[in-house]
């Protein structure tokens, strides 16, 4: 997260970084408008580039490199808003408990991310292109809790101009990362597993990235361990959910998992 947002200068000063490298993209979640953003956020980007009508062969490239090379351990390992997840689940608190209908339940609804990425990050910035000429960003403007908590909220705390320009749009995405970041608490990782648009299309190059966890089907005795205690609900290794966090690595008995 300090890799991503390196332009220290303006962490104080409530004024967002113009640096060049905004030009390219990061591979996790993470605003444009963050104070020290030193790059951009390739779901932005996306939405803008189709929001301003033009065809998205850099977004598209990137996405797919990246895909290609690690699939969602983007989600693990390089994601701002997955890292601030991770922390808030370690506060001391009782978590939600999973049962084998908690889990059929989750994976239902872990749809509703592939849903958001549709209409709001292409179909809706299309639309009103057509209709207006120019679109918008929706996901980034209505919903993303990431831009508001890493960048929304410290800029308005800094920045009289934009306190005084605050309206119902600011109110409504802070309860949203308000809720989000309260259920962070209680249940693993929310905002990857039901409403990241980003790890959505991460999630179709899971099966085939190259780097991830490799299953060796010779040493594999079928006994589950590795999926029981998965708290993204994988129901296999490498499947849509999994992020490669590794930890289905420590509970294979049979050193089938590398």
């Amino acid at each position: 997260m300090l890799i991503y947002n390196a332009d220290v200068k303006h962490w104080f000063t409530g004024g967002i970084s113009r640096s060049v490298g905004k030009r390219v993209c990061v591979p996790g979640l993470n605003c444009y408008s963050c104070p020290g953003a030193i790059a951009s956020c390739p779901l932005g980007a996306l939405q803008n580039t189709l929001a301003g009508g033009r065809l998205p062969f850099f977004m598209t490239g990137f996405l797919l490199l990246t895909g290609t090379l690690v699939g969602r351990m983007v989600c693990a390992f390089f994601c701002p808003f997955g890292l601030l997840q991770d922390l808030l689940y370690k506060i001391p608190a009782k978590k939600l408990r999973r049962t084998a209908a908690s889990r059929r339940l989750a994976r239902k609804l872990s749809i509703a991310k592939y849903i958001i990425l549709a209409l709001l990050c292409i179909v809706l910035p299309l639309v009103f292109y057509f209709k207006d000429g120019q679109g918008r960003p929706f996901f980034c403007s209505w919903f993303c809790p990431s831009g508001t908590i890493f960048a929304g909220i410290p800029l308005v705390l800094l920045n009289e101009r934009l306190r005084e320009s605050i309206g119902w749009l600011f109110t409504w995405k802070t309860a949203v990362a308000l809720v989000i970041a309260c259920c962070s608490i209680v249940i693993f990782r929310p905002f990857c597993r039901f409403f990241c648009p980003l790890g959505a299309i991460y999630s179709f190059f899971n099966r085939y990235a190259i780097f991830g966890i490799h299953l060796d089907k010779e040493k594999c005795t079928n006994c589950g361990a590795c999926t029981a205690s998965c708290k993204m609900d994988v129901l296999r290794v490498n499947d849509r959910e999994c992020i490669r966090c590794g930890e289905c690595k420590k509970r294979c008995h049979c050193g089938a998992l590398t």
